[in-house]
This record gives C-alpha cells, structure tokens and sequence, in this order.
C-alpha cells in the first residue's frame, strides 16, 4: 500500500437556526435543524498536498448570512499551510461555499469534472434555484483560470496520487466529485455535499438543495462502497465532525480535526 496520507478538515464558518426542512427533503417546517459547519480539508504527506475545497470570504457570508470564523487560507496558515505556494487544489463543485476564495491560491492548479463546469455555466443557471448556490463572481473567476491553463478537467474517476483519487457523484449539482483518501486508518471518503449531514445519507434522505435527487440516493451507496466502512465516509457540514475527532494539536480545538483516526463513536 502507499504511504497514508494525514486527512484534516479545518473549519472555517457556521450557520445556526436552521429548521428540519432546511437540511432535508421532507422535514418538518416547526421543527429544528442541526447547525451547519463549514470545512475545507487537507490531504499531506511526505511527498504530496492537497487542499480539499476553497471556501467563502467575508463578503459572502454577510450576503448569505453565515458566520464567518476565520477566512480559509487563514485557517490553512494554523496547519502551516502557505496558500499562496500550493500546486494543487481539488474543487468538489463550485458552489460559493466550496470555490470561492479561489484568487487566494495563485500558483495551484485546480482540479474539477467536466460536468461540474459545464452545469455552473450552462442552461441550468437560468433557473434561480439551481442558480442560487453558485456566486457569480466566483464562477468568473474559475473560467479566468481555465483561460489562465490552471484548472485540470477529470470525467468520472482519477488518481490523482497513488492513495487519492477522485470520483463523480452528481446529484447535489451537475459535476459533485467526493475525495478518497488513503489513511493509516483505511479509506477515507470526504463526501463534500454528497452527503451534508450524516443523517442524509443514514437516513437517505436527501439534502433539499438538490439537481437530480436520483443521483444523490445513489451517491449515498457509491460513498459506502468507496470508504473501508461507513464510519470512513465525512460529510461535508455536519457539526459532528468537530466533536468526533480529535485536534491536532490542544491550540486547534475547534479549528481543526484529524480524519486519519477512528471516531470517538459511530457516527449517526
């Protein structure tokens, strides 16, 4: 096997008050929901580093009403990680939460699916639903890249590394891509918006922002298959990810956790 790579997801933002129905499809309207918590992760090892997502910036969040805690490549920085000197970032999509900041990492290339930027800018974006994930600028902003020859495109499943490769899901958006992780622990899966919360897919009930809810339930079974177990599968929101595994470090507690370890207890 290759050399396990350290998985950590590192949190950036919040969002409270949210109601069941905002977290699944069929929830109930006076009910409440679980938080949300924002991440974007990182893969290192002797010889390669990846970062996982790029976040939002502080004028996103006052427009979308998230609680920014510290902006991305800040949070990376406590890891000692340079944004402004990586090579290479994995985008899952390119919704405003997950490729916004994008100009914070001059020198990376950025890895995305085909479909992902044909659907972000495509004929699904004049529907203001579908739309309304994606923040404008950001998209302007990746297609500078292309132009720029910094984004490398993948179609379905790509190793990156021996030990992360990169698979389509679809469902949540047209190009959704989760990440699989070799770890001292087994194969990790960073699920990104495959899976929000770990009650979407345990329960499968699909999160409500949603392109094709038939490609979502089949993600939910991709995911498992892709982890050694289902406790190796992370969703991308869920404030549980915080209390499961442990810091780094004491001074990183409640910033970031390590993913290469088992969980303090399953995951429900």
């Amino acid at each position: 096997m290759p050399e396990p790579f350290d998985l950590f997801a590192v949190r950036y933002a919040n969002h409270t008050a949210r109601r069941a129905s905002d977290n699944a499809i069929g929830g109930d309207l006076h009910e409440e929901g679980s938080d949300l918590d924002y991440f974007v992760w990182v893969a290192r090892r002797s010889d390669r580093l990846f970062v996982i997502d790029t976040g939002f910036d502080g004028d996103q969040a006052t427009a979308r009403g998230r609680t920014l805690l510290r902006r991305p490549d800040a949070a990376l920085a406590l890891l000692g990680i340079d944004a402004a000197q990586l090579d290479e970032v994995v985008l899952t999509h390119l919704h405003y939460d997950h490729a916004g900041t994008l100009g914070d990492f001059p020198r990376a290339c950025f890895h995305v699916q085909d479909s992902e930027a044909a659907y972000a800018t495509g004929r699904c974006m004049c529907h203001g639903f579908l739309r309304h994930p994606y923040h404008v600028e950001d998209v302007v902003a990746f297609v500078r890249h292309v132009f720029a020859g910094r984004v490398a495109f993948h179609d379905g499943t790509t190793e990156l590394a021996d030990g992360l490769s990169l698979h389509r899901i679809g469902g949540h958006t047209g190009g959704l891509q989760v990440v699989r992780v070799w770890t001292r622990r087994g194969w990790v899966v960073i699920a990104s918006d495959a899976s929000h919360l770990y009650m979407n897919r345990g329960r499968g009930i699909p999160f409500p922002a949603v392109h094709h809810v038939g490609e979502m339930l089949e993600g939910f079974r991709t995911l498992d298959r892709l982890a050694t177990s289902p406790d190796h599968v992370v969703p991308g929101h869920d404030p549980l990810v915080m209390w499961l595994y442990p810091p780094p470090s004491p001074e990183l507690r409640g910033i970031a956790v390590r993913l290469d370890v088992p969980p303090a207890e399953t995951p429900r």
